[in-house]
């Protein structure tokens, strides 16, 4: 059980990322559809469960040492082609987003200069990367906790200190803008959105373990947190949405309001969620490429940490930012593929 939650708080760790943990995802694809976004979260849960479970025993079963060999399997010759370089696209457009995204974020909290923060998560990316997977999935997995300990402070607060009824802060969350038009379909998007990049490095993760029953609670447990995660942000969110609307970072505004010292925390959580999600989806792109144990493995990750560095400035996020919503939909084929390949396998338990 211990392996098994290692792998589910390092899948955490990866999608989690700066959007989510600063609550903005949250807010556009849950919160700002009032009470039904609970349900949306209940939703994503269950399907991020599901998924988990399936990506997670695929990348046992097959041994993988990238992604492309579980994308092939289950999306044949031609689809897996298209998803491969989808996915392998945006393993890097994403982790060029953390880069950009720290720089900002040292800048804003600690007065640290915007190139100076990116240079920093960089070195840092690529310091981490020159370890073996077992050590990198472990520094990924150590970060989760913390994120969630800081979460439930938050939530408690906002429970314990909210000053609308239900009715009104239904009424103020569905004034924010949404991802999609309706809950359902935003819970799906979500999903389908993440898990573009989250089956990578889990599968990259499973095809280490020799026991698919240990990688598929992995990937249940994983789903279990994500949703849970996914909840309890939307609750805090919503009972004080009178606070956060409109606002970048809703969770640190919350933190923030409950003492300077739990925004410094907060500051702290994302800049580890960016590093985690950076150190993933590098990792992930990497190996697609270059076998982890292979010589030229440790030179290409100086290179392509430092070709990211070069994307992060020149304006590389603002073309990942644009396809982040068409990714949503795209991801939808991977979820249909995922669901073919289980019961063509036919599988019904955990085994």
């Amino acid at each position: 059980m211990k392996k098994s939650f290692q792998i589910g708080s390092a899948f955490v760790g990866l999608i989690v990322g700066a959007g989510f943990a600063s609550g903005q995802e949250v807010m556009q694809y849950f919160t700002s559809f009032g009470i039904w976004g609970t349900v949306g979260g209940i939703v994503a849960t269950l399907l991020f469960i599901f998924l988990g479970f399936n990506f997670a025993q695929l990348g046992t079963d097959l041994q993988a040492a990238s992604h492309k060999g579980v994308i092939y399997h289950i999306g044949g010759r031609y689809i897996g082609a298209i998803l491969d370089i989808l996915i392998t696209f945006f393993l890097f457009g994403v982790a060029v987003v953390m880069f950009a995204g720290s720089g900002s974020t040292f800048e804003q909290m600690f007065g640290i200069n915007t190139i100076a923060g990116s240079i920093i998560m960089v070195t840092l990316t690529i310091l981490t990367l020159l370890l073996n997977t077992q050590k990198i999935i472990g520094i990924i997995a150590a970060i989760t906790p913390y994120l969630i300990a800081i979460i439930f402070i938050i939530l408690v607060y906002s429970i314990f200190t909210t000053d609308l009824s239900l009715a009104e802060a239904d009424a103020i969350a569905k004034e924010q803008a949404s991802a999609a038009p309706n809950w359902l379909l935003s819970a799906f998007l979500y999903v389908s959105y993440n898990l573009a990049a989250g089956a990578a490095l889990l599968i990259v993760m499973s095809g280490g373990v020799k026991d698919r029953k240990v990688a598929g609670w992995g990937g249940i447990l994983g789903g279990i947190m994500l949703g849970g995660l996914i909840i309890l942000i939307h609750i805090g969110m919503f009972m004080k949405v009178d606070v956060v609307a409109g606002m970048d970072m809703p969770t640190l505004a919350l933190a923030e309001q409950i003492h300077p010292f739990i925004g410094i925390l907060m500051a702290i959580a994302l800049l580890g969620m960016m590093y985690n999600t950076a150190v993933g989806m590098f990792y992930s792109f990497t190996v697609r490429f270059i076998a982890p144990d292979s010589r030229a493995y440790k030179p290409a990750v100086v290179i392509i940490g430092l070709i990211g560095f070069a994307a992060s400035l020149v304006g590389f996020t603002t073309l990942v930012g644009k396809v982040y919503s068409t990714m949503g939909y795209l991801g939808f084929a991977l979820i249909i593929a995922a669901i073919i390949a289980w019961f063509r396998r036919g599988n019904t338990r955990i085994s």
